[in-house]
């Protein structure tokens, strides 16, 4: 459920933690985990807090995108997906996916299309079906990405999650000739 100043200060009572003191929390403690089972733990709260546009302002301020894009770049598949996933909640917001796309998440995200883990793909191609506008069209609208996005769009028959994804991905952002 999405939330506004008014409901947030209900649920947190007087006594309660504010939302960017708990977020910057997780942040530390992310970064000072050495666990990896701590760390997808962490990451998986990050993302959840993602899709709440609440939370947008905060996510920018504290650099939890940027925490989510180095998520994507580590060998543990939970982390890619929880990252992709942080990534994919909250770049509806402009702002946010100006922030992803400037710190060069494109190539990142692109690179998620290929992952053996469903959800990783699937936050993928929603994240590149947000993110994409036309400043970035070329870099991730490239013969390759839509090939692999067009198999997913054919793949009803075995993900109808992906298949309609794509072809939402496809109709929205790829002109048919």
């Amino acid at each position: 459920m999405f939330t506004n100043k008014r409901r947030q200060e209900e649920r947190t009572g007087r006594y309660g933690t504010p939302r960017v003191q708990y977020l910057q929390e997780l942040v530390s403690q992310f970064q000072n985990a050495t666990n990896e089972e701590t760390k997808e733990r962490i990451a998986a709260n990050l993302a959840n807090f993602a899709y709440d546009p609440y939370n947008y302002n905060f996510l920018r301020q504290l650099n939890v995108l940027e925490l989510f894009l180095d998520c994507i770049t580590e060998p543990n598949e939970k982390l890619v997906e929880f990252g992709v996933g942080g990534i994919c909640n909250s770049c509806a917001d402009p702002e946010n996916a100006a922030v992803i796309t400037n710190c060069g998440g494109i190539p990142l995200i692109i690179q998620c299309l290929s992952s053996p883990v469903r959800n990783t793909v699937n936050y993928g191609i929603g994240a590149l079906y947000y993110i994409c506008n036309e400043s970035n069209k070329e870099e991730i609208v490239r013969p390759e990405v839509v090939d692999v996005i067009k198999k997913y769009a054919a793949a009803g028959s075995v993900s109808v999650n992906f298949s309609n994804l794509a072809k939402a991905f496809l109709d929205k952002h790829v002109s048919q000739v």
